[in-house]
């Protein structure tokens, strides 16, 4: 059973980011709920397993962030380290050098 959730409900799925749930799949007693989802930063829709959707904080509501969100968020950002990154190839230099010569 397909309900549209009106209004959407902002999620957070596990690997993919914040979004707006806007549907959800009910395929009955020995499945998990699937939240269809509008992820905000990249605009992919998901249909994602009840496991990997969590609510964010909500202050009015008393809701602390959960630390799986935060886990996620972190683990989600780019490390800019310069750790084990391969050296530039010579090649390129090798050919701008002989057209200049």
């Amino acid at each position: 059973m397909f309900t549209q959730l009106n209004p959407t409900i902002p999620v957070h799925v596990l690997g993919k980011g914040h979004g707006y749930a806007f549907g959800m799949i009910d395929y009955g007693q020995e499945h998990n709920l699937i939240w269809v989802t509008a992820i905000d930063d990249t605009g992919e829709i998901w249909c994602a397993p009840n496991p990997q959707v969590r609510m964010d904080k909500n202050w009015t509501m008393g809701r602390e962030r959960n630390p799986a969100i935060a886990a996620d968020k972190a683990a989600a950002k780019p490390n800019f380290a310069l750790k084990n990154q391969p050296e530039p190839c010579a090649c390129a230099e090798d050919q701008v050098a002989a057209e200049h010569s």
